[in-house]
């Protein structure tokens, strides 16, 4: 952020008294931008032990698929914004069991909340956001073309509790280099 977004005036980057992170602040109205991470929220579909994945239709990683999730809108809960991002990548209707998955990606500044759903039915298709859509038995999981590596992290702890016949609720961090998700 370069000017303030209350009054205009040039913003500069300090530490404000009484925190212990730079942020940018206005000299003029004393404006303090706290730039937080995002929240991204999505779900695992399951309909007849089958998962919902989405062929990305835009980009980062157009042609790869991905859980359907996105960035939580305000005035939404998480549940809501995971089912919301269902519809609009899936054009399916689906019901949060649990919370499953937080992934923490800091280099990004984003937090993936993934919640185990199921479909009503299985009535989806291809939308504006995913070229294609469809069901995969949890061993037919197209690896290699995973978008996102908190989507890879999530499917990976779902297989396992899975096989255990046992859902808990996990939290990882991802870090990587640049380049990547």
């Amino acid at each position: 952020m370069r000017y303030c977004p209350q009054c205009g005036h040039a913003v500069n980057m300090t530490i404000p008294a009484g925190d212990n992170r730079e942020r940018a602040v206005c000299p003029s109205c004393e404006f303090i931008d706290y730039d937080n991470p995002r929240l991204i929220t999505g779900t695992i579909p399951l309909y007849k032990g089958k998962v919902l994945l989405c062929r990305r239709n835009i980009e980062p990683r157009l042609g790869f698929w991905t859980l359907p999730a996105g960035f939580m809108e305000n005035q939404e809960t998480t549940s809501e914004g995971a089912l919301r991002e269902t519809l609009e990548e899936s054009g399916s209707v689906a019901i949060c069991k649990q919370a499953f998955s937080m992934i923490s990606i800091p280099r990004i500044n984003q937090i993936h909340l993934f919640y185990i759903a199921e479909l009503e039915k299985d009535d989806f298709h291809a939308t504006e956001e995913s070229s294609e859509v469809a069901l995969f038995d949890l061993n037919d999981i197209p690896w290699e073309e995973l978008a996102f590596s908190s989507v890879s992290k999530t499917l990976e702890l779902f297989i396992k509790d899975h096989q255990n016949n046992r859902y808990g609720f996990h939290e990882a961090t991802i870090h990587f280099n640049c380049g990547s998700e």
